[in-house]
């Protein structure tokens, strides 16, 4: 997993409307990229929404909030129109960022073992270099923009 100190290229992806998501889109501002497992599951949506009800405070804090799932962009739209979400949601259908971030590899679940994404936010610097990472047992799905906030 990529750990505080590691200098992030500027390409993140593209997002659910095949736009170029890169860190120089958001000069100044901390970038806060999330790795959530799927589009509209439960923990999904309650950590989607609590960045949404609180993008004006993290925007006024210059955090730059900014999704990332193996979904595709057709999900992502769904997932943003039927939340009203704000902020974009980069598309990694082909597990380049995933991989690259070190948050893809083997969950059990109800006694299933697959593989899918931990669940984890990097707190990425103007600088473009990462201050803080949020493992997947320290995130609260319900309160992850004050997580944030709290930087």
């Amino acid at each position: 997993m990529i750990e505080p100190g590691t200098k992030v290229d500027d390409l993140l992806g593209i997002d659910e409307n095949g736009k170029e998501v890169r860190l120089s889109d958001y000069p100044g501002k901390t970038v806060a990229l999330y790795f959530y497992p799927k589009d509209s599951t439960p923990g999904c949506t309650a950590e989607a929404c609590s960045i949404r009800d609180n993008y004006d405070r993290l925007l006024a804090d210059d955090i730059q909030p900014i999704g990332v799932s193996v979904d595709s962009a057709a999900s992502h739209k769904r997932f943003r129109e039927k939340h009203s979400l704000p902020f974009p949601l980069i598309t990694d259908t082909d597990h380049n960022l995933v991989e690259k971030f070190g948050v893809w590899g083997e969950k059990k679940m109800c006694g299933r073992t697959y593989m899918g994404t931990f669940r984890t936010t990097f707190i990425i610097g103007p600088d473009g270099v990462v201050t803080r990472v949020f493992g997947p047992k320290e995130i609260n799905t319900k309160t992850h923009a004050e997580q944030l906030l709290a930087k």
